[in-house]
């Protein structure tokens, strides 16, 4: 990044605040500092951050809650911290669109880390192959993050989103569970990847795709997942040759 960036640090704990907005001062960012939810979303306002830093148990709500109403009007990457380090508590942070998860006591060098892997990400998400791309009846923009099936947009949650863009831009290509789980959630997941069949499952509805048949997203068992070629989306033509035995 050419210029600091912004980080806005959301914590109610002054041992946890104080030294660790220091570290995130000596380590290059701009930090911005909330006590409650409701101050977090008055400062997010104010001047939108690069990054937000978000406990989940603070005085006047739940972080989540935060996450959510964030989620609502802005794509800033997310870290959420919290005491609470259970498996199904990072897949409900994930789901509702946190971009990472780091629980406490934790280490200042990996969360800084972390937050440095999280913005080389947002950087590279308009890398290759264009901002606008079509495979078969399906249109993509990645910039804009919309996407258009046969001329009618698709209504994507966040992730839904991702997922398809990562695996639409390589048609043909069986990306493994492994490599989606890093690029759309986090490098560092070590639980179940459960979560990303179920998102699968939500992109297929919203493709129209059969489970039992799909057209557009395809399984494959004990490696991932491979978006159709474009000649695999292209429509039957009637009365066709007969293929050769």
């Amino acid at each position: 990044m050419g210029t600091r960036a912004r980080i806005l640090f959301v914590e109610d704990e002054p041992a946890i605040l104080e030294p660790f907005s220091r570290a995130l001062a000596r380590h290059g960012f701009d930090v911005v500092t909330a006590l409650t939810a409701a101050q977090a979303l008055e400062r997010f306002e104010a001047a939108p951050p690069d990054l937000v830093l978000l406990d989940l148990a603070l005085p006047d709500g739940d972080g989540r809650d935060v996450c959510r109403a964030l989620r609502r009007t802005s794509e800033v990457p997310i870290i959420m911290l919290t005491a609470r380090g259970t498996e199904m508590d990072r897949v409900v942070g994930l789901e509702i669109g946190a971009d990472d998860y780091v629980v406490k006591p934790f280490s200042g060098a990996e969360v800084i880390a972390r937050i440095r892997a999280v913005l080389r990400r947002q950087g590279a998400a308009g890398d290759a192959p264009p901002s606008a791309y079509a495979v078969g009846d399906l249109r993509i923009d990645a910039a804009a993050r919309r996407a258009w099936r046969d001329g009618e947009e698709l209504g994507l949650s966040r992730k839904e989103f991702d997922l398809l863009h990562e695996l639409a831009r390589r048609p043909g290509r069986v990306v493994p569970r492994e490599e989606l789980m890093a690029r759309v959630w986090d490098r560092n997941w070590f639980g179940s990847t459960k979560t990303l069949d179920v998102h699968v499952g939500w992109l297929r509805r919203k493709l129209g795709d059969d489970p039992a048949a799909p057209r557009y997203v395809h399984t494959v068992r004990g490696v991932g997942y491979r978006f159709a070629a474009p000649e695999e989306l292209e429509p039957a033509q009637p009365g066709g040759t007969e293929e050769a035995p």
